[in-house]
């Protein structure tokens, strides 16, 4: 019996799906929905917004199945697909003023109490500063520093440059230290 790899995997079930098998999807969903949501973790504000960002990158990625053209991994696709879902929320919420909290935080249950309680801060000092970025300056900051993806793949997964990735993300930077900078002022 030959093994197959995931990406070979991923191919017959990519197929299957196209052909109108339903439990091919699934599959698909199944094997990658811890990894969509823990990027979506990233950028929503709470659990249904999660729900809705995951649900609406899986509804796009069925629709547009078709249209993976299978010259890189399957796995690139759908994580472009999901960046770029989560950046229509980021924006969405942008314009209602809607601003959300980070998740996707390490435990804190091992440290002191009076560590506890200063991480803490840090980290709601962290979400409201990524909360007052434009939108694709928290999408940079956050898929570079805090998903830690390279240049590369967030290129890839953006669709621009890989200089613009690096202007981009020095610029929102810069706007971070700024409002940072502000909010230690007052």
């Amino acid at each position: 019996m030959i093994a197959l790899t995931d990406e070979s995997s991923d191919d017959c079930l990519i197929s299957s799906a196209m052909k109108g098998d339903d439990g091919a999807f699934a599959q698909i969903v199944a094997r990658y929905k811890r990894r969509v949501f823990r990027l979506a973790a990233r950028f929503a504000r709470d659990n249904d917004e999660l729900e809705d960002i995951c649900q609406e990158a899986f509804i796009k990625v069925y629709e547009n199945l078709s249209s993976f053209r299978r010259d890189a991994p399957f796995e690139h696709w759908l994580m472009r697909i999901t960046v770029r879902v989560c950046q229509d929320a980021l924006r969405s919420r942008r314009r209602s003023g809607n601003h959300g909290t980070l998740d996707g935080q390490p435990d804190l249950r091992d440290l002191s109490a009076d560590a506890r309680h200063e991480a803490q801060q840090a980290r709601n000092l962290l979400a409201w500063a990524l909360a007052q970025l434009k939108p694709d300056e928290r999408l940079v900051i956050t898929l570079l520093e805090l998903e830690e993806y390279s240049v590369r793949e967030i290129a890839e997964m953006t669709g621009w440059s890989e200089a613009n990735v690096k202007v981009r993300a020095h610029r929102a930077r810069q706007s971070l230290k700024k409002i940072l900078e502000q909010h230690d002022g007052r």
